[in-house]
């Protein structure tokens, strides 16, 4: 059994986004494995579904020791996903393999980019409401699990997942996103993982008995991944929603744009442009959202941190103070409970 030693080092990388943001794995991984190492569309997709069985629960054990888990939501989930998962294998087998798996990988990656954006919309609207909350004496909005929507997520994602490897992450994370914002990110990627071990095992015994799985291909993604994914798991069930948030909208540009067909080089410009520019811009609209009390009690000037963050980000240091802002600054704006204004009524 041959182990390339290059493959094993993306999937230490892909490893590590799966689990700092619960996405990334098959929408990295199945592009990598066909357009930088030629392998075949069926194969990538088998082996990287048969790595993820064993990567997905290494992260979640991690969450799931951190209680940073909502298993209400990872029951609906699977009683959608498991079903459709299996199904999806026997879909693409009768639509025609690689050429209904690059059309649904074109309308997930537009998917995927336009959820990008909707997240850091939501982001700054989540921001105003939540201040407002806390200032009432309330942390975050009550948690109401949603039975039917969250079901369908799960067999539309699982669908999505044994037709493509795509998505047990990267479009069930979103989806739940949008329909509870009230969880925090680190409870939304560890719900995300744990719910994945399950749909990603039906997809893969599907394409054990009928795809075309590799087992030298899926050792040599799994010698780098199981280690990534342990090491960003670590950081995401710690990370607080200012750091996750901005990794969560990355992952999705990078995925997306990869999924389109979008080319290597192209991307890499891309994804440097928003690491540069995008960061530093988000952390200035995060810090302009603050309320002033917040500032005062930190001792911390909110103009400055605007100005080096917004301003800086045009002439190269912005991205040195957004690092600065989001590892320092902001936690301390951050209430470490929520203070009620209308006790005394």
């Amino acid at each position: 059994m041959h182990v390339n030693l290059t493959v094993a080092l993306a999937g230490l990388i892909v490893g590590f986004t799966v689990g700092l943001t619960g996405m990334g794995g098959g929408a990295l991984m199945t592009p990598i494995l066909v357009l930088l190492f030629k392998v075949q569309p069926l194969a990538a997709v088998s082996s990287d579904l048969v790595a993820a069985l064993v990567m997905k629960p290494v992260g979640g054990m991690v969450h799931a020791r951190r209680g940073t888990v909502n298993y209400r939501l990872v029951r609906w989930l699977c009683l959608g996903s498991i079903p459709s998962a299996f199904a999806g294998v026997f879909v693409l087998r009768a639509l025609g393999g690689s050429h209904v798996q690059s059309e649904v990988k074109v309308i997930l990656g537009i998917a995927l980019v336009v959820a990008a954006a909707s997240i850091v919309v939501k982001s700054y609207l989540q921001g105003h409401a939540a201040e407002r909350m806390r200032r009432h004496g309330y942390e975050h909005e009550p948690f109401q699990i949603k039975p039917v929507p969250t079901l369908l997520i799960g067999a539309v994602g699982g669908l999505v997942v044994g037709m493509t490897s795509v998505g047990s992450g990267s479009l069930i994370i979103v989806a739940l996103l949008m329909l509870y914002p009230m969880l925090s990110s680190k409870e939304l990627v560890g719900t995300d993982l744990i719910q994945a071990i399950p749909l990603v095992g039906a997809a893969a015994l599907g394409h054990i008995l009928y795809g075309d799985f590799q087992l030298s291909l899926t050792t040599s993604i799994l010698i780098g991944s199981l280690p990534g994914v342990y090491l960003g798991a670590r950081l995401s069930s710690r990370a607080p929603d200012g750091l996750i948030r901005p990794a969560l909208v990355f992952v999705l540009i990078a995925s997306g744009c990869k999924l389109v067909g979008m080319q290597t080089s192209t991307l890499g410009l891309v994804l440097l442009g928003l690491v540069l520019l995008g960061l530093p811009v988000w952390g200035a609209i995060d810090a302009a959202r603050k309320h002033t009390d917040r500032w005062q009690e930190a001792g911390q000037s909110r103009s400055r941190w605007i100005r080096l963050q917004g301003l800086g980000a045009l002439v190269g240091v912005g991205f040195v103070a957004s690092i600065v802002y989001f590892a320092r600054i902001r936690p301390r704006l951050l209430p470490s409970a929520a203070v009620p204004v209308l006790e005394a009524a």
